[in-house]
């Protein structure tokens, strides 16, 4: 590990004098700054004036000689780490304290030309200099004989919690202090009148002809949300792990459509449906005499439109907990003459509790963070990512009443965390230890096996009819009104002139955009949740709880919040991001890691840890035996990563519209503008074109990713 650390060290004063300290107008790769004449790297910008990084020039220096010098290995990472992380302090001291404008604060005593000249945000050289003053932190802690002297383990703690600390903590936190504004000043007895408010969370829908407060009518809309998403995933998954249905090639692919459709698509699809005047209301309207209604505009609008949103996350989840369940205890169940119902309810089903957690967990907090269906549907029935939205860019911005809305969410979003905790309790779920057995999976009872068809199946045509009208809309004139056939929508997206090699489709510069930003952005996500999933259930550490919570943080507020907490974080030193691609990815990666981290949660509570501990006892250390034992057996959790960030990525507008400039436009943001300016028939044409590259896309992770075998053949033991 001594030569761990050197490394690091010395690739740090490598950062320090060789790359460019503060950030450069054409980016990482712009290598002007090496001949423009300015002093730009690290130890020339310190000798040019700007004498406040030289402490952490010296500080890498100072921990390369400890290195180098003592000679007993526990006072030499004592002394290293308390040199490196006092490094790091100063970096982030003199990041935060000096920006363009000057110091934040003491103005009256930095008071030099060179400090009020200020400087831009940190580059590649702070980078690279902050990386192996963690590193070499981290890797000290391990060698001075913490966290079970496992550096692997010590150095994915410290980067995950660097990173959340940097790209969730520390943006939110610029919002959420503007809950304790008051007239340009801070007040804290101000903001529990304004938190517990009749309008957030007063009951007055229990009475008759009264409304409920936002966070009520979002609580409600979450708790149905995520139990009719759980129970129809887990139809989904028991059709597929415990039948003979035949479709089911067809049947994954539906499961799969609603979490790769532009927003507003399914909201637009849903009123042209059931709408006032909706093909199927006036079918029914003329058919059976009933007079049309708006019953679609309001809860039930919001509700129906999430089912079909977001029953394929809760799908994701319990497919690889439900194929998890050892066939063996099966058996065990019904050779003491348990018939297959009880098998089902008092083997299978608890081994699977901690995917239907997960699953409800996911569901809750994907419809608290829901804009478009609200957006769409709502008509009167508030909620809280909405009412964000509104007092952010409504007619009057009221960033603080934002805030105050934000916290409630959050509050909402810790209550349903505790309350799965106490319902999953400290009991053990492993069911596949390494031993064999038969493979067969135990089929369903027949009454379970048509509950689950008529649940399942009904939602699977109501799927193929929406996205019919959606493929229909892409190639008439105007959806509704004149539906003659055309071409021209997808022309004019996506036209390409033959004779030049031009591409001319207005859309193709956003489409390029979105597939590179999203492809690098999915396998990032999915390393960072699968990790933390590995160190919240491998690993014991201090605050592994707050660890826990802290990583859902950021799927819990709903990404207009994000977005322009991004905004306020980013927009100036000393990390400026706004206007690049980089931030992009980065929402992406810390906006979507919690369904890593909760489908990679799911799937190792199936592992037994003796199959960790025998690779160990083997001589294999904990980064073979995650990459040997663990990611053979986590195909599910990997593939629902990658499958759910890249297409979140896509689809994603919330947390993007704030974020996107000229130079960088997401395809999401597109769409929102070409529906704003009713071009219709353009913004479906350019979502069906990205249904079909996502689709595509799903099916090559599939062949990369492979299917785990959890024993020699996976089959259904038939009746």
């Amino acid at each position: 590990m001594k030569k761990t650390v050197l490394f690091w060290l010395i690739l740090g004063l490598f950062g320090f004098v060789c790359l460019p300290w503060h950030m450069t107008d054409g980016g990482i790769l712009d290598a002007r700054w090496v001949t423009d004449g300015t002093a730009s790297t690290g130890l020339f910008a310190s000798i040019a004036g700007q004498w406040w990084l030289t402490p952490v020039g010296l500080t890498l220096l100072g921990a390369l000689i400890i290195q180098l010098s003592v000679i007993d290995p526990v006072r030499r990472a004592r002394l290293t780490l308390g040199t490196s992380v006092f490094g790091l302090v100063l970096l982030a001291v003199q990041g935060l304290v000096i920006v363009r404008a000057g110091p934040r604060i003491l103005e009256t005593l930095l008071t030099s030309e060179t400090i009020l000249a200020g400087q831009p945000g940190m580059g590649a050289g702070a980078a690279v200099c902050a990386l192996a003053l963690l590193f070499s932190s981290t890797i000290s802690i391990s060698q001075s004989g913490k966290g079970q002297g496992d550096a692997f383990v010590v150095n994915t703690i410290g980067l995950i919690v660097a990173l959340v600390a940097i790209f969730v903590f520390f943006p939110v936190i610029h919002i959420l202090v503007r809950a304790f504004e008051v007239d340009g000043g801070y007040a804290l007895t101000e903001f529990f009148p304004r938190f517990f408010s009749s309008d957030i969370w007063g009951l007055g829908c229990l009475i008759r002809d009264r409304s409920c407060g936002v966070a009520i009518n979002s609580l409600f809309l979450a708790v149905m949300t995520g139990a009719g998403t759980t129970l129809l995933g887990l139809s989904f998954a028991l059709i597929f792990t415990r039948t003979d249905f035949r479709a089911k090639t067809v049947l994954r692919i539906l499961t799969v459509l609603p979490i790769i459709t532009p927003p507003f698509v399914i909201g637009l699809a849903l009123i042209l449906l059931f709408g006032r005047a909706g093909t199927v209301t006036e079918f029914f309207a003329d058919l059976l005499g009933w007079e049309a209604t708006r019953w679609l505009y309001g809860f039930w609008g919001i509700y129906f439109a999430q089912l079909l949103s977001f029953t394929p996350i809760a799908f994701l989840v319990l497919i690889g907990v439900v194929q998890g369940v050892s066939p063996s205890m099966e058996e065990a169940s019904q050779t003491l003459d348990a018939d297959r119902w009880q098998t089902f309810r008092f083997v299978s089903l608890p081994l699977m509790r901690p995917g239907l957690a997960n699953a409800f967990l996911l569901g809750f907090i994907e419809s608290l963070a829901d804009f478009g269906n609200p957006l769409v549907l709502g008509s009167g029935y508030n909620v809280l990512s909405t009412d964000i939205y509104f007092a952010i860019v409504g007619a009057v911005a009221d960033p603080a009443k934002a805030a105050i809305l934000a916290i409630a969410l959050l509050t909402l979003t810790l209550s349903a965390f505790m309350a799965q905790r106490i319902w999953l309790g400290k009991k053990s779920y492993a069911t596949i230890t390494g031993k064999a057995d038969s493979g067969q999976n135990a089929s369903l009872n027949p009454v379970l096996k048509w509950v689950c068809y008529g649940t399942a199946l009904p939602w699977a045509a109501l799927t193929v009819v929406v996205y019919s009208m959606i493929i229909f809309g892409s190639f008439v004139k105007l959806w509704g009104y004149n539906h003659s056939f055309t071409l021209d929508h997808y022309i004019r997206a996506f036209g390409i002139d033959f004779t030049t090699g031009r591409w001319t489709g207005v859309a193709w510069d956003s489409y390029f955009t979105t597939l590179t930003i999203s492809s690098v952005a999915a396998p990032l996500t999915a390393v960072v949740g699968l990790s933390t999933a590995y160190l919240l259930v491998r690993q014991k550490f201090v605050g592994k709880d707050a660890f826990e919570f802290s990583t859902m943080l950021s799927f819990a507020i709903p990404g207009t919040v994000i977005g322009v907490s991004y905004i306020m974080a980013f927009n100036f030193p000393p990390i400026e991001l706004t206007g690049t691609s980089i931030i992009l990815i980065i929402v992406f990666v810390f906006r979507n890691m919690p369904v890593g981290v909760r489908g990679g949660i799911a799937a190792m509570s199936q592992l037994d840890k003796s199959l960790d501990e025998a690779s160990i006892t083997l001589g294999a250390n904990s980064f073979t035996t995650v990459r040997r034992v663990i990611l053979p057996l986590m195909g599910p959790a990997i593939l629902a990563a990658l499958t759910y960030s890249f297409v979140r990525a896509i689809t994603s507008v919330s947390a993007v519209i704030f974020l996107v400039s000229a130079k960088h436009n997401m395809a999401t943001s597109f769409i929102v503008g070409r529906v704003e300016n009713g071009e219709f028939g353009l913004a479906i044409a350019y979502s069906a074109v990205l249904i079909i590259t996502m689709l595509a896309a799903i099916l090559i992770l599939q062949l990369l990713v492979g299917t785990r075998r959890l024993r020699r053949s996976d089959r259904v033991q038939q009746a």
